[in-house]
């Protein structure tokens, strides 16, 4: 070994050790919060651990004052780590998310709220609702649209009446992997998959596997499953699945589109505070976003009239979908995203204005967009 090598060698174990020493001096703090916390429970006030605005605040710092050659991605997420452990030290968290073990939905959990959670699989997207509106689990993950099939109705229907808000969204690219028992493809009898995924790779399959049946499951970690029990059949799911119910991956990222990202939203009971000050504005965008709920009535310029506000205020609509009401025949529900946080003075004017134009308005959440 050269001087120089041993010389590099000696200067890394000596930035571990320093390193080693700095992470447990923040988690010494992380347990100093706790107690403070714990305080104010014995004294009957209401607390809450994990702060969405502030872990979102924190990780944009981070990128903020990187200067690499670590990416600013490979940071924060180094970074979001190092706070899921500490959290663990004041509360450990249960993430209720849609399962089984495997699914994309929990690897949106785990990208979100680090690995230092305990994640918890529910068959339907129903049960991750009722779990964390009966506290058993302390949040929720789930799916809420995908950049090539569009939204997922089934959460915007569960939103419509449940009393959970919108805390926080994860961005995750989707990957799909085509597994099974066998070794190759002309060996497939069946393909199993969640119907979402079937249709964000038709194309694939119409051209490499013609005829082959399809069958639609609840998620692809369930088509996994299926796929390691059935000869024949054969699953498209993530290779995390491939790898927990050891199947062979057959063909690898055989979506249609390659830039495939489904974004999730995370479910809780409480309300976020702004992750952003006006003096960390370093554009005119917002740090947060407002998501809601509104309906109109049948008359012609209905919808024009709730947009109006939102125009008017200079503030920029990022996403728009209705869902049919069950009030009425040809009734909507409209699902709006705004840039913008409710306290903000802007938005909260446009929110006003809106709700004197409809006959309900709901505000699902106002939360920090996905960092990452």
């Amino acid at each position: 070994m050269s001087e120089d090598l041993k010389k590099i060698r000696e200067q890394i174990d000596h930035l571990d050790q320093q390193i080693q020493l700095l992470l447990n001096q923040r988690a010494a703090c992380a347990k100093q919060v706790a107690d403070a916390k714990l305080a104010d429970i014995e004294a009957d006030e209401h607390v809450v651990f994990y702060r969405p605005e502030r872990e979102a605040s924190v990780l944009r710092k981070v990128m903020t004052r990187n200067e690499g050659p670590i990416s600013n991605e490979e940071m924060a997420r180094l970074f979001r780590e190092i706070m899921s452990a500490c959290l663990a030290l004041e509360q450990p968290m249960k993430i209720a998310f849609l399962g089984p073990e495997g699914t994309f939905t929990q690897a949106a959990a785990l990208k979100h709220f680090g690995h230092s959670v305990k994640t918890i699989p529910f068959s339907t997207i129903d049960e991750v609702f009722r779990e964390v509106d009966a506290e058993t689990c302390h949040y929720g993950v789930v799916p809420v649209e995908n950049s090539t099939e569009g939204v997922i109705s089934h959460t915007l229907d569960m939103l419509i009446e449940s009393p959970l808000k919108i805390c926080g969204e994860v961005t995750l690219r989707i990957h799909h992997y085509l597994m099974g028992q066998q070794q190759s493809l002309e060996q497939i009898k069946k393909i199993y998959s969640h119907q979402q995924s079937l249709a964000q790779c038709r194309e694939w399959l119409d051209n490499s596997l013609p005829g082959i049946v399809r069958i639609a499951v609840n998620s692809n970690a369930e088509a996994a499953r299926l796929a390691s029990i059935e000869t024949g059949a054969v699953a498209i799911a993530s290779n995390a699945a491939a790898e927990i119910y050891q199947l062979n991956l057959l063909a690898e990222k055989i979506e249609d589109k390659p830039d495939n990202t489904t974004r999730f939203i995370i479910l809780g009971k409480q309300e976020v505070e702004s992750s952003g000050s006006a003096s960390e504005q370093l554009n005119d965008s917002s740090f947060d976003k407002t998501s809601i709920m509104v309906t109109s009535a049948n008359k012609s310029g209905a919808l024009f009239d709730l947009l109006k506000p939102i125009s008017e205020s200079g503030l920029s609509m990022t996403r728009i979908e209705s869902r049919p009401s069950k009030s009425g025949l040809w009734q909507y529900l409209f699902f709006i995203d705004i840039d913008g946080h409710s306290s903000e003075p802007a938005v909260a004017e446009a929110l006003k204005k809106i709700k004197m134009q409809s006959s309900l308005l709901k505000i699902l959440g106002s939360y920090p967009k996905a960092v990452l």
